[in-house]
């Protein structure tokens, strides 16, 4: 596929191959729009469905939309969660565990039907991964909120074992190098030594299988791996570029993220 120009991309946002582009002024305004957009659209299946089931997110990019989620008009009591991926071995109440971010960020904060955690200290790894398998499979997921790490990466599913026709659900891979550095550098672990070498994540695949998709970038340090995303070819060197094929997807920039694709 030839490189994209977004010369086609307004302030606003626009349209790159199927995936809907929404660009606001900061990080405030984006994370006070995606969580509008998520509620509205949850609220929407629940006039429709008993129990909506949702795919959250870690990390920076996250936090004002949580916040602003856990305070929006939902029935949380007909609402399940899970989340995109955890690391091997790493115990819930670790500050750098993703069951301990999504834990006080969410759980403390209202009362859903159901939050079943990846397990990342499970004493047998890939019996928690069949397990986890099994529980994504009792539920179609509605909603799969996302990020984009520093080198593409979706969920864990970075450059060297993203696979968009895997046929695992959950799997554990090893993580690289920059993703390692990436979660120092926000503030998780105090060095790479500290920070597990593998984690478990959910698939490309799985990601795609959901009925609606968000994804939040946000600051210039993001701006070179969303235009990679936006402009570049779609493979697995970029995951996050899968999403160009996904017309349910919609990626959320602040001008930062934005500014060398439009």
């Amino acid at each position: 596929m030839p490189h994209r120009t977004l010369s086609f991309l307004s302030n606003q946002g626009g349209l790159v191959d199927d995936l809907s582009v929404k660009i606001f002024s900061n990080l405030e305004e984006l994370s006070q729009n995606a969580a509008r957009l998520a509620t509205e659209y949850i609220n929407s299946l629940l006039a429709q469905q008993e129990i909506v089931s949702v795919v959250l997110a870690t990390g920076n990019s996250q936090l004002q939309f949580l916040d602003a989620l856990v305070r929006s008009n939902l029935d949380w009591s007909r609402i399940v969660l899970f989340h995109l991926d955890e690391y091997l071995g790493i115990p819930p109440n670790h500050p750098g565990s993703f069951r301990y971010y999504l834990s006080s960020k969410v759980e403390e904060q209202i009362k859903p039907h159901k939050f079943y955690y990846i397990q990342g200290d499970a004493l047998e790894p890939l019996a928690e991964c069949s397990l986890y398998t099994q529980l994504l499979q009792q539920y179609s997921i509605d909603l799969c909120m996302l990020g984009i790490g520093d080198n593409g990466h979706l969920a864990f599913n970075e450059p060297s074992v993203a696979d968009f026709q895997d046929k695992e659900i959950v799997k554990i891979v090893k993580l690289e190098t920059q993703t390692r550095q990436q979660q120092v550098n926000g503030g998780y672990f105090p060095n790479l030594e500290a920070l597990p070498q593998y984690a478990y994540t959910l698939t490309i695949p799985t990601i795609c299988s959901a009925k609606q998709i968000f994804c939040l970038a946000s600051g210039k340090n993001k701006a070179s791996i969303v235009k990679r995303m936006l402009c570049d070819s779609i493979s697995a060197s970029c995951p996050a570029s899968i999403l160009r094929k996904q017309p349910q997807a919609t990626l959320f920039l602040d001008q930062d993220a934005a500014s060398l694709s439009n």
